[in-house]
C-alpha cells in the first residue's frame, strides 16, 4: 500500500539525505537525442515492457517515501513543487518526467527503459493493461471512467495559437493545461481527479508524456513563438526536492535532455467517437444542437471593492451545479457597464500576445496603463459535494453564449475553460477555494458594447461512470476587474 503524503517540511527534510539523493541517476544533458519515447501500443511489444512493469511494482511496494526508489516519493515531489495554473507548468513537468524516467531505469536495471506516452488523440480508450483488475497488476487503480473521448479538443493547435507562455493572449501553455490536461484528469477521476493523488495512478505519467509530446510537436511549427534560448524566461532553475534541481534552459526542447518522440506531429482531427459531437474548441461530448442552458433564478450582488487590487462589477450567489447544465446572468449597473467598456477598449492587456513583446516578455511583463487592466470571471467559495469528490465529470464554462447557438459548435470567443474536481483540488492546494479565469481577451473579441448583463454558462460533460445529483456549490460568481492576470 502507498503511504500517505508527507507535509512539504517533512518531505524536504527526508529527501535531504545523501542516501536518497545518491540513488537518483543523473544523465548527461544536451547530447544529440539517443532515445525515442514510443506510443504505448508500440512500447508494450518491446522487451522493455516487462522492465516497466517490474519497476512500477517494485516502487509501489517500497513504503519508504523519503527515497526516490519509492512511488510515493514522486507523488510528493509533484504535490510539493509542481506549478499548476502558474507559469512554467509544461517546462517543470518536462524535468519531472525526465527524472522519474531515470529512476525507473535504476529500479528496473534496464538502461534502455524509456517512458511511453498515451496518444489519446488516436487511442482515446485507456489501454487495457491499465484496466485489467487481475490480482498483482501494478498498473491498475480504481477509476471513474476509462475513456477520454469527452476531454479532447483541437483548440491548442489552432493557427491563431502562436504564443507559448502564460499571460499572453492565445497562449499554448494555458490552453493545453485546460484541455486536454485538466479535462483528462477530470473525466478519468479517482486518483487522477485530485492534484494531491494524481501521480499515484500510473496512467498519470503516460498522460504527461503525451502532453510533453504535444508541446514538442507544437513548438516545431514555424509560427510558434517559444522564447529564444537567450531570453530571460529561461533564467534560473526548477526544484524537485532538496538538492535535486534542473536548469530551466535545459527544458526548452526535448533534445536538450537527449530524447525525442516517435510521433512529432500535432493532431489534425479528433477520434471518430469524439468527432461525432462536432466539437472543436469545446472539450466534451454534448448532444447535437444543444442550445445555451437556461438561465437560473439567482440572487444578485451589487458592485463592490473586493480588495485594493480587485473590484467586483456584480455577481450572483449560491449557485449549485449538478447533473444538468445551467446559465447564470450577472446584471451590470450603468457605472459597471461604462467601466467595463473603458477597460476593454483601452487596457494594454487586450491582445497582449499580438505585440512584438510576445516572444520576449516574461509571463509578468505587461505594464498596465490602467488601474485594473484585467477582466476576470471569479468563482468564489467553490466546494465539491461528497459524491463528486472522485471526479469523473466536468463542466465547460462559457461567457455570453448567444441564446440560440449550438453549444457543440461554439468556441472562441465564448469558451472560458473547464471546471471539475482536478481544478478545484488544485485551487485548494494553493490555499484557495476560488477559481479565476481571465476573460479580458474573450470579451474584447466579442466586441461587446454597453452590456447590461454577462451570462456565464456551465455545460455538464458526463461519461459512463459520472456521478449524479449535486456536484459543485459556488458561493458567488462575479465579474471582477483586477491588476494582475489570473
Amino acid at each position: 500500500m502507498i503511504s500517505a503524503p508527507f507535509t512539504r517540511r517533512a518531505f524536504v527534510k527526508g529527501t535531504a539525505s545523501a542516501i536518497a539523493l545518491a540513488s537518483l541517476p543523473r544523465l548527461g544533458f544536451g547530447a544529440t537525442p539517443t532515445v525515442i519515447r514510443l506510443e504505448w501500443q508500440t512500447f508494450k511489444t518491446t522487451p522493455h515492457y516487462a522492465s516497466y512493469l517490474n519497476a512500477v511494482k517494485t516502487m509501489k511496494a517500497n513504503t519508504n517515501s523519503a527515497t526516490p526508489a519509492s512511488w510515493q516519493y514522486w507523488v510528493n515531489v509533484h504535490l510539493n513543487y509542481c506549478p499548476h495554473d502558474l507559469p512554467y507548468f509544461l517546462t517543470w513537468h518536462r524535468g519531472y518526467i525526465y527524472y522519474f524516467e531515470a529512476q525507473l531505469r535504476t529500479v528496473s536495471g534496464d538502461s534502455g527503459l524509456i517512458l511511453p506516452y498515451w496518444d489519446y488523440y488516436t487511442y482515446p480508450v485507456m489501454p487495457s493493461e491499465f484496466t485489467d483488475t487481475a490480482s498483482g497488476n501494478p498498473l491498475y487503480v480504481s477509476r471513474v471512467n476509462t475513456n477520454v473521448y469527452q476531454a479532447l479538443s483541437l483548440s491548442p493547435f489552432g493557427t491563431s495559437v502562436t504564443n507559448f507562455q502564460r499571460a499572453l493572449s492565445n497562449a499554448f501553455e494555458t490552453l493545453l493545461e485546460s484541455v486536454p490536461h485538466d479535462a483528462v484528469h477530470d473525466i478519468i477521476g479517482g486518483d487522477m481527479g485530485d492534484i494531491t493523488t494524481a501521480p499515484i495512478d500510473p496512467i498519470f505519467y503516460l498522460h504527461h508524456c503525451n502532453l510533453d509530446r504535444l508541446w514538442n510537436a507544437w513548438s516545431l511549427r514555424s509560427t510558434s513563438k517559444v522564447p529564444a534560448a537567450n531570453n530571460s524566461y529561461w533564467n534560473g532553475s526548477f526544484t524537485y526536492s532538496s538538492g535535486l534541481t534542473m536548469t530551466k534552459s535545459l527544458t526548452r526542447t526535448t533534445k536538450g535532455l537527449g530524447y525525442d518522440y516517435a510521433n512529432d506531429k500535432m493532431p489534425t482531427g479528433l477520434p471518430p467517437q469524439a468527432r461525432d459531437g462536432r466539437i472543436i474548441r469545446v472539450q466534451g461530448q454534448t448532444m447535437p444542437n444543444q442550445t445555451r442552458p437556461a438561465v437560473a433564478a439567482l440572487t444578485t450582488t451589487p458592485p463592490h471593492t473586493v480588495s485594493s487590487t480587485r473590484e467586483s462589477l456584480g455577481g450572483v450567489t449560491n449557485v449549485s451545479l449538478g447533473t444538468n447544465s445551467l446559465s447564470a446572468a450577472i446584471p451590470l449597473q450603468a457605472t459597471s457597464t461604462n467601466t467595463l467598456q473603458s477597460v476593454l477598449t483601452t487596457s494594454p492587456a487586450v491582445g497582449l500576445g499580438n505585440s512584438s513583446a510576445a516572444t520576449t516578455a516574461s509571463p509578468q511583463a505587461a505594464t498596465p496603463a490602467t488601474k485594473f487592466p484585467y477582466v476576470k470571471l471569479v468563482l468564489d467559495g467553490v466546494a465539491l459535494a461528497k459524491a463528486a469528490k472522485a471526479g469523473g465529470f466536468f463542466y465547460n464554462v462559457y461567457i455570453n453564449l448567444p441564446a440560440s447557438v449550438d453549444v457543440n459548435a461554439a468556441g472562441a470567443p465564448y469558451f472560458v475553460g473547464t471546471l471539475g474536481s482536478f481544478e478545484i483540488s488544485t485551487a485548494a492546494h494553493h490555499g484557495m477555494n476560488m477559481m479565476n479565469y481571465d476573460v479580458t481577451d474573450l470579451l474584447a473579441q466579442q466586441g461587446v458594447n454597453k452590456l447590461s448583463q454577462i451570462v456565464v454558462s456551465f455545460v455538464r460533460i458526463n461519461a459512463a461512470g459520472s456521478p449524479s445529483g449535486n456536484a459543485i456549490a459556488i458561493q458567488e460568481i462575479r465579474i471582477e476587474l483586477g491588476t494582475d492576470a489570473p
